[in-house]
């Protein structure tokens, strides 16, 4: 399969093509839109409402400290080779997208190591000097690495949310039902795996330390900016989640919308930033992160082989039998994703979709394509 590597030079620009022109049956995909479009998530309108993850936690760890908005319908984008092929819904609408934001933190990351700021993802936080929040024997060992792929073990309290409140937390293939936000023995740093926001937040935060200045402005200036993507998005903390840094008070943006805030975003540009990570960080013949730094997003934690550096990895077809080994996934709750697959040059964007049908979205997508 051939690749076009014609990009669309701005935001409000991008090549389109048949379906039938890149390798796909016209009639496959319009039953793929068909069926995101049919199985929307029940989730309510008014996100404030419906108080999103936090709405079964006890207070006060159910507090709403950041921004919502309500959502919008079903909607997303098909890409394949750099050509869009299908869009459905309100595809340039501006929308929160929930844990999908971890993934641009990870990309935050990158941009860190491309510059010298962080010399090695396995240098100690404590080595660093950003913040008192690695100086207790439990947080002293803890790595880059160990925050991005969710194995710190971080134990202490951020903008007044404990780490407990998502200990026992059970997210993606193999999940089980525990007593979120109970009791549970700390293990050491980097020995065990667990989905936890207020260690992401921390991530975020001590990235924000690093650069002396807001997430989003780094990722505007190193990877949305270089890629086209429209104005219009922004990205969110909390109303108490501001330090200050040489003399100026910043906002420290949070990993998703467990308790508002996170990455508002719309299906458009999210596909940029797939589409970037398809072509291996590459955008036209300019480069905007290194192939090699690209990779190091999806190499699988040992302590769970279907997560990388905060993006969801498809290791023996766990996450999604349908899709091919090799994608990868920004997955956001309500249910929003981000699907890669680099070797067939495809993107997907599904937004508001419910996360029991994602499979059989992607199994009518892959059953569309075609040997043209």
């Amino acid at each position: 399969m051939t690749t076009n590597t014609e990009i669309p030079p701005r935001a409000d620009v991008w090549q389109r093509s048949p379906p039938a022109e890149v390798g796909f049956d016209e009639s496959g995909i319009q039953a793929a839109v068909a069926y995101a479009c049919e199985h929307e998530t029940d989730w309510l309108i008014d996100l404030s409402e419906q108080k999103a993850i936090a709405g079964d936690e006890p207070p006060p760890w159910n507090e709403i400290l950041g921004p919502l908005k309500p959502r919008g319908g079903p909607t997303g984008v098909i890409v394949s080779r750099g050509a869009i092929i299908a869009e459905w819904g309100n595809a340039d609408r501006v929308d929160t997208t929930f844990s999908a934001t971890k993934s641009y933190i990870a990309l935050c990351a990158l941009v860190a190591l491309r510059l010298g700021l962080i010399r090695s993802l396995d240098d100690l936080l404590q080595d660093y000097d950003l913040c008192a929040h690695f100086e207790t024997p439990q947080n002293q060992r803890i790595s880059w690495r160990h925050l991005l792929q969710q194995t710190s073990e971080w134990e202490g309290t951020l903008w007044t949310k404990p780490d407990q409140v998502d200990r026992n937390r059970q997210v993606g293939p193999g999940s089980r039902t525990l007593a979120k936000g109970g009791p549970r023995r700390l293990c050491s740093p980097g020995s065990h795996w667990e989905y936890n926001d207020v260690r992401v937040n921390l991530a975020a935060l001590c990235l924000t330390l690093l650069f002396g200045r807001p997430l989003g402005e780094v990722l505007r200036e190193y990877i949305m900016d270089p890629i086209g993507a429209g104005r219009s998005w922004e990205w969110y903390g909390y109303r108490n989640s501001w330090v200050e840094i040489n003399g100026q008070t910043i906002p420290s943006v949070s990993g998703g919308a467990h308790w508002g805030g996170g990455l508002w975003i719309s299906a458009i540009d999210h596909a940029r930033m797939g589409l970037l990570i398809a072509r291996g960080g590459f955008w036209g013949g300019y480069e905007v992160l290194p192939r090699k730094l690209i990779a190091q997003l999806f190499e699988p934690c040992v302590l769970n082989p279907s997560y990388g550096l905060m993006w969801w990895l498809n290791t023996d077809r766990e996450m999604f039998a349908s899709a091919p080994e090799s994608s990868v996934f920004a997955y956001g709750a309500g249910a929003n994703y981000v699907w890669v697959d680099a070797p067939r040059d495809l993107v997907a964007v599904v937004r508001w979709i419910n996360p029991d049908f994602m499979d059989g979205f992607i199994a009518r997508v892959m059953g569309a394509a075609t040997a043209g």
